[in-house]
């Protein structure tokens, strides 16, 4: 959320100096040029690979990236960092077992967190073998070979976006080596794309910006909040605290909204928002409720729970917007959240890399407001991916655009359309069916005995409800309590791993925390028969001493809940 700049003097240096004292700025694009340089001299030179491995990743080059990590890894001299980024383009390339291994030498004394990084690994490999019911398409009319996201809606037939796009400008961002990132705007269908024109008026902290986008409209289409990267002087910033082997004195240039006003067809910028603080914390991408009183944004300010968390402010009777709260540890985590939306179906749509999900940032849903939600809802895959996915808007729920940066498009970020018949929209007699090994839906259908509602997950040799369970538990309490003459058979299996007795315990004791669940959240014990059979119905090739990924077995280690008819 920030871009650092040199402010010392000049001197001669060398072209490793050069090369470092550009990667401290940022500067990946110049710098990498210069690590290959000096490399064809030193090949066997492992911090000079990691520098390359590095800039390739943070200019989004992870192919190349991959391969120079690969190379890094095999030397015994390898920092342990270069491990976590090794694993994290691995993950992204869906080589999940490989980024297992690389997790696990980084996380080698620390076995919570390698916990969940697994998770993660086994989740995108599930959710990419039993996808939703999304239709997810790359949309072609918008996207360039640059860097294009954050779709917004101006009005019904228009939308905004931002990119990176090559145009006429000299400025360029020697982070990526593209221009600087300005917004753009065109029709819904992606005809004539052209420069969104924005009037700075009186306020310098638009005129003098760099990047410029997203952009959040309010209902009545006539005020607008736009992030913008801040382009005050080096002169006016606070040095930042110095690295501990740097001899630059760096400062940061920070996010900050500015807001504009729509008069006479013509968007005029008119103040900041009365929060930012560019010398202290990056505030920016915001979202409003649908009667704009509230405004949600991503900010890294003091009081938050991880490195940048959601925010909001309250709208005054004046006028004015009330003083920052911080949404809390539901939404917010140690790690990065950051792109809130207000979808038109009321839902907050975010992204999180520190909830459970497939890779990066993956695209949650959460009800509520303020301080108070439900717990948010990872959207699977195919709308998240082992990549970064984010900036999800909709105007109704069943149908919108978001950004990612998977394999697969027409740059570094794209923007992807989606179209879906929401679960929460089914009616209560009829339900998705899913075949007995959940990998796809099959169609609504009545409540016949026998018949498959939802299948959860375990990890190995684990009985308790992982928060991706939790989720699909708790859409089968709405529908029990909804139906209550529906009964329920709970039915639990483990993969081929271990002996026979062993794996019939430990069905057992998951059909147990299933049933259990159940009931701590409402449902009568006499609605439910618990059964388990251990490794005896395999729905895939997995048996003993067959050769399987994790994924394959993570299929078997399930409990199904179907239809009773006791």
């Amino acid at each position: 959320m920030a871009l650092a700049k040199y402010a010392g003097a000049q001197e001669q240096l060398t072209i490793k100096q050069q090369a470092d004292r550009l990667f401290e700025r940022y500067e990946y694009f110049k710098s990498l040029g210069l690590y290959l340089k000096l490399i064809k001299k030193q090949k066997n030179d492992v911090q000079l690979s990691e520098r390359i491995a590095d800039c390739y990743r943070n200019i989004n080059r992870y192919q190349d990236a991959e391969t120079w990590y690969a190379r890094v890894a095999m030397d015994a001299k390898a920092s342990r960092i270069s491990h976590y980024y090794y694993a994290g383009v691995l993950l992204r390339d869906e080589k999940f077992d490989l980024a297992k291994q690389q997790y696990k030498l980084f996380y080698a004394g620390d076995p919570q967190a390698l916990k969940l990084k697994l998770a993660a690994c086994d989740s995108a490999a599930l959710w990419m073998a039993q996808p939703s019911a999304y239709k997810v398409e790359n949309d072609s009319s918008l996207n360039s070979h640059y860097s294009d996201w954050g779709l917004s809606f101006e009005g019904s037939g228009q939308v905004v976006f931002t990119s990176d796009r090559k145009t006429d400008a000299a400025d360029i961002d020697d982070r990526t080596g593209n221009n600087w990132f300005k917004s753009y705007e065109s029709d819904i269908k992606g005809g004539d794309v052209k420069e969104f024109v924005i009037n700075a008026g009186k306020n310098s902290a638009f005129k003098d910006s760099y990047h410029v986008g997203p952009i959040a409209f309010n209902n009545a289409g006539d005020t607008a909040y736009i992030t913008v990267t801040t382009g005050l002087s080096k002169k006016k910033l606070e040095i930042d605290k110095p690295e501990a082997k740097s001899t630059q004195r760096l400062y940061s240039r920070r996010l900050q909204l500015v807001m504009a006003n729509k008069t006479d067809g013509q968007w005029v910028v008119f103040g900041s928002f009365p929060y930012n603080n560019i010398q202290k914390y990056s505030l920016g991408d915001a979202a409003l409720s649908p009667n704009g009183r509230i405004i949600y944004f991503s900010s890294d300010m003091p009081g938050g729970e991880g490195k940048t968390d959601i925010w909001y402010c309250e709208k005054r009777a004046d006028g004015s917007w009330g003083s920052p709260v911080n949404c809390g540890k539901t939404i917010n985590t140690k790690e990065e959240e950051a792109f809130p939306v207000i979808g038109g179906d009321g839902a907050l749509y975010y992204s999180s890399k520190g909830l459970p999900g497939m890779g990066g940032y993956d695209i949650f849903r959460a009800t509520g407001e303020k301080t108070h939600w439900d717990t948010p809802k990872n959207m699977k895959y195919p709308i998240n991916s082992t990549s970064d996915d984010f900036y999800l808007v909709t105007q109704g729920g069943a149908e919108g655009y978001f950004s990612s940066n998977r394999e697969g498009g027409r740059g570094s970020d794209d923007i992807y359309s989606f179209s879906i018949k929401p679960a929460d929209t089914i009616p209560s007699k009829q339900i998705t069916h899913h075949d007995t090994t959940g990998r796809k839906p099959v169609g609504p259908t009545k409540f016949a005995p026998g018949l498959v509602l939802t299948t959860i997950y375990y990890d190995l040799d684990k009985s308790n409800i992982r928060p991706d369970a939790a989720a699909e538990l708790d859409k089968l309490v709405i529908l029990l309590k909804q139906r209550p003459a529906l009964k329920i058979e709970l039915s639990s299996y483990t993969d081929s791993r271990a002996s026979d007795s062993y794996n019939m315990a430990l069905s057992q004791r998951r059909a147990a925390s299933a049933f259990a669940y159940l009931v701590n959240k409402g449902i009568d014990a006499s609605r439910l028969l618990a059964k388990y059979y251990g490794e005896t119905q395999l729905v895939n090739k997995c048996a003993d001493n067959v050769q399987c990924t994790e994924a394959e077995h993570q299929l078997n280690r399930r409990t199904e809940f179907r239809v009773g008819d006791f």
